[in-house]
Formats: C-alpha cells, sequence, structure tokens
C-alpha cells in the first residue's frame, strides 16, 4: 500500500507537472501546437539578461551518432532538429550559437545535421556562430563548417578533415587454434571487409574499391568545408570585421592532421579566437542587436517525464562489464561504417 501510494502522488506529480508544461508552451507559442511530434523540449533560461530577445545554445557534445542517446529512443540528429525547429518558431530567438565539443562521429549523422544547419539559416534567416571548445575536430569541424561565424579559442583541437574507416583481421589467431571458416558466397566481393580472411585473399580490387569509397567521402568533406567557408565569407562582407577566408593552400592542410585554434584561425578555419562569450557578443553583432545589447541565453532541453522513469525499470540488468579507465571514452567504431573522426579516437 506504501509503494502504491508513492507511485500514486508521483503520477499526480507528472501529471500537473505536464499541464504546466502544456501551458508554458501555449502562451509562449501564441496558442500554436509546437513540439507534436519529435522530442519534447523546455526552454531553461541559462543566462537571463531581463531581456525580450533572446539566443539559443544548441549543444554538440562527445561523439556525433545516430544510436539513440538515452530511454527516450532519439539520437542527436532527432534533438538538433527540434531545438533547431523550436529556434525557427520563437520570433525572439535571433540567433543560434553551436556550442561544439566533439571528437566527430559517423559519417552520416554529422552530414545530417551539417543540413539541419544549413537550411535553418537559410530559411529562417537567423544567423549561426559556432563556438569550440577543447575539442572541435574531424565530424566537429564538418558540422562547424556550414555557420556563418567560427570562434575557436586558441588552444581548442580542431582539424583532422578525414575520413575512417575501422576494422580488425582475426584469421592469424583463428589459424592458431586450428578453427578455420566456411564461406558460402554469390559473388566475389560478397565477403568484402570479412575479418576472417587471409590478407593475401583479398583481391587488389576489393582494396581498390573501399580506397575509392574513402577517397569520395573524403572529397565530400573538403567541398562542405570549402562551399560553409566561403559562403559564411560571402555573408559577413557588409560586416565591419569580414570574418576570415581560407588560405589558398588550405587544402593541404585537409590531410587528417589536428590544428591548433591558432593555426586553424591563420588557415581561415575559423573567423575567430575567443572563448563562448565571445560567440555571444558576435551573434548579436550578426543578428544586428549589437555586440552590448541583451539577449537572453536559452536552450531547448530535452523534458524527462514519469513514463521515462517507469521504462528505466523495464530494462534488463547488463552484464558485468570490465572497463579500462584511459581518461578518456572512445567510441565504439562498427566494421564497415565511414566515420568523421579525430585519430585519437579512431582505435
Amino acid at each position: 500500500m506504501i509503494v502504491a501510494l508513492i507511485l500514486l502522488v508521483l503520477l499526480a506529480f507528472s501529471f500537473l507537472s505536464n499541464l504546466g508544461h502544456f501551458a508554458r508552451n501555449f502562451v509562449s507559442s501564441g496558442g500554436r501546437r509546437i513540439n507534436s511530434v519529435g522530442p519534447r523540449l523546455d526552454e531553461v533560461i541559462i543566462e537571463d539578461n531581463d531581456a525580450a530577445n533572446k539566443i539559443a545554445v544548441v549543444a554538440i557534445k562527445g561523439v556525433i551518432t545516430s544510436q539513440a542517446m538515452d530511454g527516450s529512443g532519439y539520437n542527436l540528429v532527432d534533438i538538433v532538429k527540434a531545438q533547431l525547429k523550436r529556434a525557427d518558431d520563437d520570433d525572439k530567438v535571433k540567433a543560434v550559437i553551436l556550442k561544439v565539443d566533439s571528437p566527430g562521429g559517423e559519417v552520416l549523422a554529422s552530414d545530417e545535421i551539417y543540413r539541419l544547419l544549413t537550411d535553418f539559416q537559410k530559411d529562417a534567416k537567423k544567423p549561426i556562430v559556432a563556438s569550440m571548445g577543447n575539442l572541435a575536430a574531424s565530424g566537429g569541424y564538418y558540422v562547424s563548417s556550414p555557420c556563418q561565424w567560427i570562434v575557436a579559442n586558441e588552444l581548442t583541437i580542431t582539424g583532422s578533415i578525414g575520413v575512417i574507416m575501422h576494422g580488425w583481421n582475426y584469421r592469424g589467431l583463428m589459424d592458431k587454434v586450428g578453427l578455420a571458416p566456411e564461406v558460402y558466397k554469390s559473388g566475389k566481393f560478397k565477403d568484402m571487409l570479412s575479418p576472417d580472411r587471409k590478407p593475401e585473399d583479398i583481391p587488389p580490387e576489393e582494396r581498390q574499391m573501399v580506397q575509392h569509397l574513402i577517397d569520395e567521402t573524403y572529397g565530400r568533406f573538403k567541398q562542405v568545408v570549402q562551399d560553409g567557408r566561403s559562403t559564411a565569407h560571402q555573408k559577413n562582407k557588409s560586416n565591419a570585421d569580414k570574418g576570415r577566408a581560407l588560405a589558398e593552400d588550405w587544402a593541404k592542410y585537409a590531410d587528417g592532421r589536428v590544428l591548433s585554434g591558432k593555426e586553424a584561425y591563420d588557415l581561415g578555419f575559423v573567423d575567430q579566437l575567443g572563448n563562448f562569450q565571445d560567440a555571444v557578443k558576435r551573434a548579436k553583432i550578426l543578428a544586428g542587436l549589437g555586440g552590448n545589447a541583451n539577449a537572453n541565453l536559452i536552450q531547448f532541453q530535452q523534458r524527462y517525464e514519469f513514463g521515462d522513469f517507469l521504462r528505466m525499470f523495464g530494462k534488463s540488468q547488463a552484464p558485468p562489464v570490465v572497463k579500462l579507465d584511459l581518461g578518456v571514452e572512445a567510441p565504439r567504431l562498427q566494421v564497415g561504417q565511414l566515420y568523421f573522426l579525430a585519430p585519437m579516437f579512431a582505435h
């Protein structure tokens, strides 16, 4: 009975909380229904400057992946899409800051976020300023490149423009224990990237096809950088500070190497050296508010309700896992999948 009473109180609290969220969203949206599909978001003020205008902060943190981030079933792409939709619908939001602290991640997820940011600036006519934190490399730079302005700290690790596909070949270990694979296939290349073949059995044509796929994706990365930086430079020409244009030999440095924020600035990969507050000031300028104008910093955060709490009890107990703490949380790379990922996270 005690447990039932506790659950009843929690249900009542959840109902009242949801009712309050609905009322606030109804008032703020002028009676329009918002977020009917996708992640449920609540507007949270992260810096209250007692202003009517707002600047929305969208965070890209950790590995960029299409996998669900939590029990809600939504991934990073879904959440970014919903956040940009809210920023577009709210007339008081004058600009967006993309706060990036990421080593990169999956090629497709990075490209989808890139397209969302590009379409938002074109359709909403609101500028996006990228604010790079400790790490904005590979896919982290890929999603930053369409932004109208990029701010990095001198010590930010960025660059790492390139593509990687990672796998293991354990045929030598199989031979040692007397284990041999039996493969029946419909075509010569049906077992491409199979980890149980002898390296000498891999035909040269297969290696050429895989390398062609890498080169094609790499070419897309370089085109995204060139298009994003060129478009931003054209937009910023009307401003007193025109930002940075790509150096003539920028492609020579797009070979996978990591760069400091200072090196990236010298090569035109970023527009300004500074911190998050410098990015906020730049967002105000690009939005036509003036660098010293007041604006509230907000974030559209995912809402967790009582149903999400109950779903936690439906999960099976995972088997114990022994982890070696190396100081970083490295992603689990899937064999045969392409990644925009900084080299220190690629193994």
